[in-house]
């Protein structure tokens, strides 16, 4: 408006004033108006530009904290320093789901442990002991044995905080711990051992671990696989289970249900259930049972998640 004011008054005034102080007056008066209009401008692209930047920055920081947030979800619970034993010794079969329960529980609580794998066939590093099975725990010089007793013990005396934090849910945790060993893992060696190549490939699995020679990996792994492949089928037999396959996926569909859209069964962070379902599957996981199974239901995305709040094995590794 003041522009224009101004323009029209020179119009006006053109009668009097010479033809050149008039096309002086409107330079000055357009120049004037120009060095306004990109100061502006200028200004105006750095303060959206701060803008974007803020707005940037604000989400960069709400992407950290949302980060920082899921790692403090999934994260593991280490003892107090006082808590954690001085020796811990596993005597187990790699591949076994009892023996891989209690690795859960141990590596969950950062508890350092070391692994002596048991020969399957002759069982020479537990005639020691009067228990013939796995696992086995030696905790500070004392032994331990059946993997729910195992936990149960180890549960009571290093995490006593855990039950007066979540005392309603005992009995739900109770109740899936017990599908776990009474019907969960009998499908198993139906499904790993369900023809000779599944078998084979179980087997490869054992005897990738442990202090096996070349002739007793062989004989374990054909020997072991040929009878595990048969004990299998009684298996199948004495449980009732028509289609292996179709068992194993029946049951992961029923933990997921039981989930009933929480992270885990223990809410935020895994119960003893959470721990058990996944200890026992954890062998299977990456053979091809456990392939299928992360492929046809839905339990791929709790499995994920119980890796990564299990994290890396606290196991010693051997010298």
């Amino acid at each position: 408006m003041r522009r224009s004011t101004t323009v029209t008054s020179l119009i006006l005034s053109s009668r009097t004033l010479p033809t050149a102080t008039i096309h002086h007056r409107l330079l000055t008066t357009n120049s004037t108006s120009y060095s306004r209009w990109r100061c502006f401008s200028t200004g105006s692209a750095a303060a959206a530009a701060t803008a974007s930047l803020g707005v940037a920055g604000a989400l960069a920081s709400a992407a950290a904290i949302a980060s920082l947030s899921a790692q403090s979800v999934y994260a593991k619970e280490p003892l107090p320093t006082d808590l954690v034993p001085k020796e811990v010794v596993l005597y187990q079969y790699e591949a076994c789901p009892f023996c891989n329960k209690v690795k859960a529980f141990l590596d969950y609580y950062d508890i350092p442990y070391k692994v002596v794998e048991v020969n399957p066939i002759n069982k020479k590093e537990i005639k020691w002991s009067e228990y013939k099975k796995v696992p086995i725990l030696m905790v500070d010089g004392e032994q331990l044995v059946d993997s729910s007793a195992i936990i149960d013990q180890l549960d009571q005396k290093l995490t006593p905080k855990r039950k007066a934090d979540s005392p309603s849910g005992d009995d739900e945790e109770k109740k899936w711990r017990g599908w776990v060993d009474n019907h969960l893992v009998h499908l198993l060696s139906p499904n790993i051992y369900r023809n000779t190549s599944e078998a084979l490939e179980s087997f490869d699995y054992i005897t990738s671990s442990g202090n096996f020679s070349f002739t007793e990996k062989l004989t374990a792994k054909y020997a072991g696989a040929a009878a595990m492949y048969f004990v299998s089928k009684k298996l199948k037999k004495k449980y009732n289970i028509t289609d292996e396959r179709a068992a194993l996926y029946e049951a992961a569909e029923t933990w997921v249900d039981a989930l009933n859209g929480r992270e885990f069964l223990g809410g935020s962070k895994p119960n003893l259930a959470d721990l058990a379902v996944f200890g026992v599957l954890r062998p299977i996981r990456y053979l091809r049972s456990g392939r299928d199974m992360v492929e046809h239901t839905r339990i791929g995305e709790w499995y994920t998640r119980m890796e990564r709040v299990v994290g890396d094995s606290s196991r010693i590794k051997a010298s």
